[in-house]
């Protein structure tokens, strides 16, 4: 059983770095308030984001702000040891950083010492949660647990989970030791984990399930499902009197495995309207609607 409390629309943080928003130490500090300030008090991140720069400067910006560590829960996956590329002026990272291919690591020291370094970068002394990001096909069960355990005994991780494991490959990991997360992809575009079980397995082990990516790609690509998927959303939104994405969100709060959302915008003003999807409750033919037209046909 998870023991955080976390909130249940989470902020990612992929995005807010050198991988796409470039957001300077104010900026980053900005954005923390506003989600703050809207009861969005999760943060997710993870050592390989902006090629292992962004949580330290999250780190930056959440000391700036000085914003007590018990105002938020700070998320933070490890594992995919990938190559550096070249750093902009005042960039640093660990020389330990000197991989000359993408691979996974899932040591029992490479754990250890992921997590210390996430931690010394977002200048926290412990994590809510930590996520092993990707199944390895070398990951020994025994080791991870051991890891684990080291980690929750010295206080520096309170929960552990997965990210992008399948129902298989956490059973591996449950042998032997508690699974309380696992983040998959899941929207209203890539409903697998709803129809392979995922979420099934889920619920009968405890596991609370994280989503990326939760609003799918209706606002990115322009093919037959998407315009599909718009065409509802209209008439839903003239219907609910609440945006498209907060009526993509609200779907998948429905799901009876407790899903929390992970957003990573950066729009102040769609922030703003991220948690009003936990007020909103579509009508069941509603949300079968927008699952019809995910799948371009009716439910089975």
């Amino acid at each position: 059983m998870t023991k955080t409390t976390l909130s249940p629309v989470i902020a990612g943080t992929m995005n807010w770095g050198v991988w796409d928003k470039k957001l300077s130490t104010s900026e980053m500090e900005h954005m923390i308030h506003i989600c703050l300030e809207n009861k969005i008090t999760t943060f997710d991140h993870a050592d390989i984001y902006g090629s292992y720069t962004t949580e330290a400067e999250f780190g930056k910006a959440f000391a700036s702000g000085k914003i007590g560590r018990e105002k938020l829960q700070l998320i933070s996956k490890c594992g995919i040891a990938a190559p550096v590329p070249p750093l902009s002026s005042g960039q640093h990272i660990s020389p330990n950083r000197n991989n000359t291919i993408k691979h996974y690591n899932y040591s029992k020291d490479y754990i250890i010492w992921s997590v210390e370094q996430s931690l010394t970068n977002l200048q926290t002394d412990y994590l809510d949660v930590l996520l092993l990001h990707r199944p390895s096909p070398l990951m020994q069960s025994e080791e991870i647990a051991e890891a684990v355990s080291k980690l929750k005994a010295a206080g520096k991780i309170i929960d552990f989970g997965l990210s992008n494991f399948t129902a298989s490959q956490t059973e591996l990991i449950r042998k032997n030791t508690e699974v309380s997360y696992n983040q998959v992809q899941f929207s209203a575009t890539n409903t697998e984990p709803m129809l392979d079980g995922s979420f099934d397995y889920m619920q009968v082990h405890n596991i609370r399930p994280m989503s990326w990516n939760p609003l799918g790609t209706i606002f990115r690509e322009d093919n037959e499902q998407t315009r599909r998927l718009k065409k509802l959303l209209a008439k839903l939104v003239e219907k609910y009197h609440f945006g498209s994405d907060t009526i993509l969100l609200s779907w998948i709060l429905q799901h009876p495995a407790k899903i929390l959302p992970i957003a990573g915008t950066v729009n102040v003003a769609r922030i703003q309207s991220l948690m009003k999807a936990t007020e909103l409750q579509l009508d069941k033919e509603d949300w079968f609607a927008i699952w019809a037209e995910s799948m371009g046909n009716d439910v089975p």
